[in-house]
């Protein structure tokens, strides 16, 4: 039994790593949330739905350099430490966050203003790319015997956290400065608050010790070396890969996007459709642990087949019965509903991928398919589901896509495990 020392260090730890995964993900949602008002600083085309369309797309665009920096930092992190690496990736968040804090609009320097903000996106989307595989691979190898999923869930929880807070801040902002003061200026305090943040962050994840697994690794891969494991590996990080499609789709969905939809499709305040992300926060951050709990006593593939049914029969019924005379109680219960559907997919999913992959590779091959997975299908979600919107007049269209990609995930998950099954059966033979 671990001593109460060794429990409050490994409690110190989670905090740790998991600070720097907040303000990553605190920026991305930040982001979203503010969709309209940076379309409107950044893209003013005279439409409303085209500056918003190209506000998400930039957002899309950061999840694109995902798979280079999973390929990139993983392979730095694989060879040289979890704990350098995730330092490295804080720095670059922090200077993509402040360059679109402090931009420029495009009244005053014109086209440099989208196009600094794109490259601002895909610095981040460089350092997002690793974050959340350094930072799941981290806390899967300080898991005590048996509790891997428990440990491996604080770091989906932490974002969480940073959809609470930066829903929070919304609230405030709504509250005190009118709409149009928002629009002009005011989304760039939420962006300022997360630059402020970055030294303290910093200085806390400085105080990060390595994990004993990594150090007692005598073999420590060069890039070439993890390049080609990547490689031979392929065929598992591709299916890892979807299998993490339902996971993006449904988080960027009921996170990102729901500010948007909930004001702009759904017609209700923006103080509503806030408040509605905050709870949604809130009970993800509650459930993953749960969650990812429940998968150590009753394994990974019972939580993760059950989920994603249910997200297969349930997406395009529930938004239907939501968008059928939308109120603040309907978009309460909807979202809550794939949140639980989310989480419970999500705590089983996440130490799953940990679990699938080469310890040599871990790193870089869990954020390649994670990344993949993000700027193919999740990333883009927002935007998606904006542009099916207007194509159909259907406010309920997206949650077809929340269907599709449950089935995706739900067909790779039956094919890694059956997999993993030959392997261990070959491993015994």
């Amino acid at each position: 039994m671990a001593t109460p020392q060794a429990r409050q260090g490994r409690v110190k730890s989670i905090f740790i790593v998991s600070s720097g995964n907040f303000l990553e993900m605190y920026d991305f949602m930040v982001f979203g949330y503010y969709a309209k008002a940076i379309g409107n600083t950044f893209f003013p085309t005279g439409n409303e739905y085209a500056s918003i369309l190209l506000s998400l797309m930039t957002f899309g665009a950061g999840f694109l350099m995902r798979p280079v920096g999973a390929l990139v930092l993983g392979a730095y992190i694989d060879r040289h430490g979890r704990r350098r690496g995730l330092l490295l990736t804080l720095a670059l968040m922090g200077l993509g966050t402040l360059s679109i804090a402090c931009m420029p609009g495009y009244a005053e320097i014109g086209i440099f203003a989208p196009l600094l903000i794109l490259i601002g996106r895909l610095v981040q989307g460089l350092s997002a790319g690793v974050e959340v595989g350094g930072v799941s691979v981290y806390l899967s190898e300080i898991a005590t015997p048996g509790n891997r999923g428990f440990y491996v869930a604080w770091q989906s929880a932490s974002q969480q956290m940073a959809v609470v807070f930066a829903a929070l801040i919304g609230l405030v902002l709504n509250t005190m400065l009118p709409t149009e003061a928002i629009s002009a200026w005011g989304w760039r305090i939420p962006f300022l608050i997360g630059s402020a943040l970055i030294p303290f962050l910093f200085v806390i994840r400085r105080l990060l010790q390595e994990t004993a697994e990594f150090e007692a690794r005598q073999d420590r891969p060069t890039a070439a070396q993890v390049f080609a494991g990547v490689t031979q590996n392929l065929g598992t990080i591709m299916l890892g890969a979807l299998m993490a499609v339902m996971t993006t789709v449904f988080f960027y969905m009921i996170t990102a996007y729901t500010p948007t939809y909930g004001n702009s499709v759904l017609r209700l305040s923006a103080t509503s459709a806030m408040l509605v992300t905050l709870c949604v926060g809130l009970a993800n951050f509650a459930l993953l642990p749960i969650m990812g709990a429940l998968s150590d006593r009753i394994g990974r593939q019972p939580l993760l087949v059950t989920c994603a049914l249910l997200a297969i029969v349930s997406g395009y019924p529930a938004l239907s019965w939501l968008s059928d005379g939308p109120t603040f109680g309907k978009l309460l219960s909807v979202e809550l509903w794939l949140a639980l559907v989310y989480a419970g997919y999500n705590g089983a999913m996440i130490v799953y991928l940990t679990e699938v992959m080469p310890a040599r590779v871990r790193t870089a091959g869990f954020s390649l398919a994670y990344s993949v997975a993000t700027a193919v299908f999740g990333g883009f979600t927002p935007a998606l589901s904006t542009y099916l919107i207007a194509a159909t007049g259907n406010p309920a269209t997206p949650g077809i896509w929340l269907s599709l990609a449950a089935a995706i995930s739900l067909v790779a998950t039956l094919l890694l495990s059956r997999g993993a099954a030959r392997r261990r059966a070959r491993a015994v033979a």
